[in-house]
């Protein structure tokens, strides 16, 4: 299971690796290029699998976001 993830924002495309938690969702990030506030897309559970190169770990292991 892949513990990290580089997520990129959508509004200045900034990146940044980050680790993502096992033990719950994160909804919101602030973009350390411009200061946004990321939130999940519709249907998506964190931002991770919104933003992120690597699904959430809970996505990772069964197909299941980490809100299910």
């Amino acid at each position: 299971m892949i513990l990290t993830s580089t997520l990129v924002c959508p509004q200045c495309g900034h990146r940044e690796r980050e680790a993502m938690p096992t033990d719950a969702c994160q909804y919101f990030y602030d973009c350390k290029g411009c200061a946004a506030v990321l939130k999940p897309k519709a249907g998506d559970c964190c931002v991770y699998c919104s933003y992120g190169d690597t699904p959430c770990p809970p996505m990772q292991q069964d197909g299941e976001g980490c809100c299910a």
